[in-house]
């Protein structure tokens, strides 16, 4: 008797599926794809404030910012904490979009891109860092 290999036959089933899904999905339908990072060690950490950090200076942030490039777009940011950096960043149309800091020395950002995304970071606790990417389409 010859064994069977699961793993190609599971990667086929889930090529299959995720194939035949695409084939349902009416073409103008809309969506979105988000990514939220946080690091995992010192050096991420360094990484990812010195890159937050460049951005405030660019667009001469102090605390926070809410910067929007389009139509029908809402966003909130709340700081609770000293010596926090939020920043709020949207470009194109109907995005949603909150920032809540609780603490001190965070840094996050939230950069929404493209068209009709929603979302909302919170961040608790001191000397935390996190940035959030959102795609619409």
């Amino acid at each position: 008797m010859t064994p069977i290999t699961l793993k190609p036959l599971i990667a086929s089933l889930v090529a299959a599926t995720i194939g035949s899904a695409a084939l349902v999905t009416p073409a103008n339908a809309g969506g979105s794809i988000s990514l939220h990072l946080e690091p995992k060690n010192a050096k991420q950490e360094q990484a990812m404030r010195a890159g937050l950090t460049i951005y405030a200076i660019v667009n001469a942030v102090e605390n926070g910012s809410i910067k929007q490039n389009g139509n029908n777009n809402s966003a909130g940011l709340a700081q609770i904490g000293q010596g926090n950096l939020g920043i709020v960043h949207q470009e194109g149309d109907d995005h949603t979009g909150t920032l809540v800091q609780n603490g001190d020395n965070n840094a996050c950002g939230l950069f929404q891109f493209g068209k009709a995304t929603n979302a909302d970071v919170e961040q608790n606790g001191n000397s935390e860092t996190c940035t959030t990417v959102t795609f619409g389409w």
